[in-house]
């Protein structure tokens, strides 16, 4: 699966926002969409276009704030900003242009971790304390049977990164001292892989956690699609079958988002304000990552910390590789509270329902996308692309 990977590998829907507006699509260097103000309607947001400064595919990507981000991606590739994105610095480790960074995870505008995929010694990862001048290998895999796809934190100390599947488990470090030093979890509470199941290194969101916790972990190439959810930071792991795309290497969950978690609810700090108690709230987005093949339900949603999930009524159009909520700053902006993100190589879709129906916003061409508590909100992708999110 990973040599197949990208460049690897009975509820009525909210009131639309914008019934009388449709949502402009813009070119990938397109700025803001246009004003639509005076319809009485919020105007819908849209990507404006920075200068990266390299041409290289960026399939990492942090938002740490609306100043501060990291992006990464093939040749060694480690970019990051400042201020908002107006400068784009290159600080790639020295001595990596052979490898593919595919997810990286920053703490701040100092301190980060990225991590290298492949088979054997090329998954590895690297951590600087300095904003980039200076890098330091914190981990280098020796086993041949691993090839690690995404890494995640729960806060700046814990952390996790997941490897395919080794002797027909999925592998799973875990750090307690901020990416400094790894371990290899048991896996006795870690249920079987399907056949030919793995994960897809395709933009850093196969991994990814909520609250102090959970964390979940998407699957694909095998018969079925499959979400795994561990609510004890990765000791034990609950599987449940999803409706995306399956049956193909090509196939299944990409990215994960989830904007609350089972231990926030528990202790009645979900954060929402209007009576919903459900449980952590989730979208699930992949499909067939082949250029022109279909991916019909390409979309799912949670609302019980992914022991059930339920597929989009309207779906993203095609494959997507991204998703992240917008934060509470895009909230009177788009109208809703439960605004996402979805992007992909044939374009960026919105929902403003929790991810039961999406609409395109844009067709410019993103593998991911990420977004910081406070409203920066930026995606990048191929021949170097980095945008922001603005109105």
């Amino acid at each position: 699966m990973a040599s197949a990977v990208p460049a690897h590998a009975s509820e009525a829907p909210a009131p639309d926002p914008w019934p009388s507006a449709p949502i402009p699509t813009a070119s990938s260097s397109s700025s803001v969409p246009a004003d639509t103000r005076g319809t009485g309607q919020p105007r819908p947001p849209g990507w404006r276009s920075q200068d990266s400064g390299v041409t290289v595919r960026l399939r990492g990507l942090d938002a740490v704030d609306r100043r501060t981000a990291w992006a990464a991606g093939s040749q060694g590739t480690v970019l990051r900003t400042t201020d908002g994105g107006a400068h784009w610095r290159t600080v790639s480790p020295p001595g990596t242009a052979d490898l593919e960074f595919r997810d990286i995870e920053a703490f701040d505008a100092r301190r980060a971790v990225v991590l290298a995929i492949g088979e054997g010694e090329a998954s590895r990862m690297l951590r600087t304390e300095d904003g980039g001048a200076t890098w330091t290998e914190v981990f280098r895999n020796t086993d041949p049977r691993a090839f690690y796809d995404c890494v995640a934190f729960f806060d700046d100390r814990r952390g996790l990164a997941m490897s395919d599947p080794v002797d027909g488990k999925y592998r799973i470090l875990s750090t307690r001292d901020g990416g400094r030093s790894w371990r290899v979890l048991p896996d006795s509470g870690m249920p079987p892989a399907l056949p030919g199941e793995a994960g897809f290194a395709a933009g850093g969101q196969c991994l990814v956690t909520s609250g102090p916790r959970d964390v979940w972990l998407a699957t694909g190439g095998g018969a079925r699609a499959r979400v795994l959810h561990s609510a004890d930071r990765g000791h034990t792991w609950r599987a449940t079958e999803l409706s995306l795309p399956a049956g193909d290497p090509a196939r299944g969950v990409f990215a994960l988002a989830f904007r609350d978690s089972d231990s926030d609810s528990d202790r009645g700090r979900d954060g929402d304000r209007d009576g919903d108690r459900d449980r952590a709230h989730g979208i699930a987005v992949g499909g067939d990552y082949r250029t022109g093949q279909p991916s019909p339900d390409a979309a799912a949603t949670t609302r019980d910390g992914g022991r059930s999930w339920r597929p989009a009524d309207r779906p993203p159009p095609a494959y997507r590789s991204g998703a992240a909520w917008l934060p509470a700053p895009w909230t009177h902006r788009v109208g809703s509270r439960h605004a996402a993100l979805a992007v992909g190589p044939t374009g960026t879709d919105l929902t403003t329902d929790g991810g039961r129906t999406w609409r395109p916003m844009d067709t410019g061409s993103y593998d991911t996308v990420d977004c910081a508590p406070d409203g920066g909100c930026w995606a990048s992708g191929e021949k170097g692309r980095v945008a922001r999110l603005t109105r």
